[in-house]
C-alpha cells in the first residue's frame, strides 16, 4: 500500500446476522479495508454495542462500534465512508433501493454481496433450505428433512441463520442438544422459536456468529450439512441442494422481497407450500411465477395442515391467540397458524390483544400495523416475555392458543391454560419431496 493510500472504508448497513458473516468471509482480514462501523435495525438492542475484538481480529483491537441505522448519513460524513454494503434480508426491494440512494447521496458507493462471496464450502454434502419471505414454512421443511435423512440411515447437524443477540463472543459458535443447553445460552424467544422443534426432532443445531467455525464443528458429527436459513436469506453455505419455499397464500411477493427472489431464482428446487390453505388461484399463481423466475427447477407442491392439541378446549371459548414472531412482525403476514386453528375449532371470540397491551407490546402494533387480533411471540428481552405474559393476562380471554413452535407455557407464566397449534411439512402432489432429495442422495453416493 504505497503512501499516499489508505484503507477503504466500509460501513456495514445489517440487524445482527449476515452483517456478521460477511465481515467475517469477506474483510476481517483484508489489509485494504477499514470497517468503520456496523448499523442495527430491526432487532432491538443491538445499537450501542460494539462487535468485539476476540471476533473482529488482529486489524480492529478496539472492535467495532454497531449504530442505529438511523444515523446513517451522518455515519458516512462523519466517518468519510467509502462504500456502504447492505447486509439483512427480508426486506422490499424499494427498501434497499432507498438505503442506497441515503448512501449515496451522503456521498458512498452502495454495495450487495452475493452468495459467491460469502458462501463458504463445506467438506460435507450440503442441504440448504430457504425461503421467499418469512413464514412460508422453511423452518419445518428442514425438519421434515432431518427426519428424512435419519430414516435413511444419515446423520444430519443442522445449521441455523445466525440470531446473535446476546453476548457475541460466547456465542462464536453455538450447539444446542438438549433444552438445557438453550436457557444457559440466555436465548431468546425468537431463538427458541427455531432451536426448540428442531431439539424435539432430536437434531443438534449449530448457530452463532463465526460460521466458519461453526461449520468446521458440525462436519465433525454429520453425514449431512442442513442449512436452515432464516428471514428469506441465502445460504452462508454453498449448497449442494438448494430448496427454496415460497407461500402460495402471498405469490406476488416472491419477487418483490431481498434476497427472497434471489433465493427463488437460484433454487434447484421449489417448494410451493400452504397449496392446502391457498385458494386455487392463487396455488396456480404461484406455480406460474415460480416457472417465470425459475424454469429449470424442480417444483414440488406441500401442505401445512395444523393441528390443535385439544381442539375441543378451544370450541365455543374465547381464546386471545400468540402466533409465531418474526412471522407476523417483519414477515408481514397478519396472523398465523394458532389463529387459523382457533378459527377451525370453532373458538367462540378472538380476543384482540391490543385491548389489554401493555405499553412495550402496544408498541409492536404501532410498528406492525397490518397484525390482526394475534400476539406475536416476542421475547428479545426478559422484559418483553414479561410484557407478553401481562397483556395475556390482562385480557379476558379463557384460554391461550398458541401458534409459536416454542413450547409458551414453559417461558412464561400464565394462569390461563394454553393450548398448542402444531404444523409440519407433507407432500401435496408429485414429484414429492422425498423422491427428489433421494435422487441427491443417491447421486452422491449416500444411498
Amino acid at each position: 500500500m504505497g503512501s499516499d493510500d489508505r484503507r477503504r472504508r466500509v460501513l456495514i448497513v445489517g440487524a445482527a446476522g449476515r452483517d456478521f458473516h460477511n465481515f467475517n468471509v469477506v474483510y476481517r482480514d483484508d489489509p485494504s479495508v477499514e470497517v468503520v462501523a456496523f448499523t442495527a435495525t430491526q432487532i432491538p438492542g443491538v445499537a450501542g454495542r460494539r462487535y468485539p475484538p476476540e471476533l473482529a481480529g488482529d486489524l480492529y483491537p478496539d472492535g467495532i462500534p454497531i449504530e442505529g441505522e438511523e444515523k446513517l448519513e451522518e455515519l458516512v460524513g462523519r466517518l468519510s465512508v467509502d462504500e456502504v454494503v447492505f447486509a439483512y434480508s427480508d426486506v422490499p426491494h424499494t427498501h434497499v433501493m432507498h438505503v442506497a440512494s441515503r448512501a449515496q447521496a451522503a456521498g458512498a458507493d452502495f454495495t450487495l454481496l452475493g452468495p459467491k462471496s460469502t458462501m463458504l464450502s463445506s467438506l460435507k454434502p450440503v442441504i440448504a433450505v430457504t425461503a421467499m419471505r418469512t413464514g412460508c414454512g422453511k423452518s419445518q421443511t428442514s425438519r421434515w428433512l432431518s427426519r428424512h435423512l435419519r430414516e435413511r440411515g444419515l446423520t444430519a447437524a443442522v445449521l441455523r441463520h445466525p440470531m446473535p443477540y446476546g453476548d457475541l463472543v460466547a456465542a462464536r459458535v453455538q450447539r444446542f442438544a438438549d433444552l438445557a443447553d438453550l436457557s444457559a445460552a440466555h436465548c431468546t424467544a425468537e431463538e427458541r422459536e427455531e432451536y426448540e422443534p428442531h431439539i424435539a426432532f432430536g437434531n443438534v443445531v449449530y448457530a452463532g456468529v463465526d460460521y466458519a467455525a461453526i461449520l468446521a464443528a458440525a462436519e465433525q458429527e454429520a453425514d449431512v450439512v442442513i442449512w436452515d436459513g432464516g428471514n428469506n436469506d441465502f445460504s452462508f453455505v454453498r449448497p449442494d441442494l438448494g430448496v427454496a419455499v415460497v407461500d402460495a397464500l402471498r405469490p406476488a411477493q416472491m419477487d418483490q422481497y431481498h434476497p427472497g427472489e434471489t433465493v427463488v431464482r437460484m433454487a434447484d428446487v421449489v417448494v410451493v407450500n400452504k397449496v392446502d390453505a391457498a385458494p386455487d388461484e392463487l396455488v396456480a399463481e404461484a406455480l406460474e411465477r415460480v416457472k417465470t423466475l425459475n424454469p429449470t427447477a424442480t417444483i414440488v407442491k406441500a401442505a401445512s395442515p395444523v393441528r390443535l392439541d385439544d381442539p375441543e378446549a378451544v370450541t365455543g371459548r374465547k381464546v386471545i391467540v400468540v402466533d409465531d414472531g418474526p412471522t407476523i412482525t417483519h414477515g408481514g403476514m397478519p396472523y398465523g397458524a394458532g389463529f387459523a386453528a382457533a378459527v377451525a375449532a370453532g373458538a367462540a371470540e378472538i380476543v384482540d390483544p391490543r385491548d389489554s397491551a401493555v405499553p412495550e407490546i402496544a408498541e409492536i402494533y404501532e410498528t406492525y400495523p397490518h397484525i390482526d387480533r394475534v400476539l406475536p411471540a416476542v421475547g428479545y428481552s426478559d422484559h418483553q416475555l414479561v410484557a407478553l405474559a401481562e397483556t395475556i393476562e390482562r385480557s379476558d380471554a379463557e384460554l391461550v392458543v398458541s401458534g409459536t413452535p416454542i413450547d409458551l407455557a414453559a417461558l412464561i407464566d400464565v394462569d390461563k391454560p394454553v393450548v398448542r397449534a402444531r404444523y409440519e411439512y407433507t407432500d401435496a402432489g408429485l414429484p414429492t419431496l422425498a423422491s427428489v432429495v433421494d435422487g441427491f442422495l443417491t447421486d452422491r453416493g449416500l444411498l
